[in-house]
Parts: structure tokens; sequence; C-alpha cells
């Protein structure tokens, strides 16, 4: 009986993995990295007091960071993709911030 749960949990989980790349295109280890890398950029926003960055929204689609949203000036658009460059595993960042006016 213990073999055969084995047996399915392990076609469970193979299972799973197959629908996580079809449903995105993207296996589930690079589904896993981009939502690192998304977790990773948030906190060093998050982190970034003087910047007050809490407001800027953040995807990640095959390491590249997409940063979306209104800052209140250009320096805070910048410091955001400074900070976005830092986290591990980005290879690129497409800053679509708009400056408050």
């Amino acid at each position: 009986m213990d073999r055969r749960f084995r047996l399915v949990a392990v076609l469970l989980v193979m299972l799973s993995l197959v629908a996580c790349s079809s449903t995105t295109g993207k296996t589930a280890g690079e589904n896993i990295d981009d939502a690192t890398i998304t977790a990773s950029v948030k906190a060093k926003l998050v982190a970034d007091k003087p910047a007050n960055l809490t407001r800027v929204d953040v995807d990640t689609n095959n390491a590249t960071v997409y940063l979306n949203g209104v800052v209140e000036s250009a320096e805070q658009k910048a410091r955001a993709e400074q900070l976005a460059w830092q986290a591990k595993g980005v290879k690129s960042v497409v800053n679509n911030l708009q400056v408050k006016k």
C-alpha cells in the first residue's frame, strides 16, 4: 500500500510540473526564479526608506523585471531601476515608471 501511495504522489508531482509549464509556457523552475526575483526587487524597494518606493509595481518574466506605476521624481525612477538591477538573477530591467507632474 505504501509503495502505491508513493507512486501516486510522484505521478501527481510530475503532472503538476507539466501543467505549470503548459499554462505559462515556462518551466516550474523559471516560474520560481521569476517569483524570487520579483520578491527580491520588492524587498529592496521597500527597504529603501528615503526613496519611498513602496507603491512601485514589479513584474518579472524570464528574468526581465518590469517596473510600473507613478513616482514623485526622476530621482525615484532612477533609484527604482538601480535597485532592481541589484537583485540576483536579473537579466534586464524595463522601467515604465511615470514621474508625477
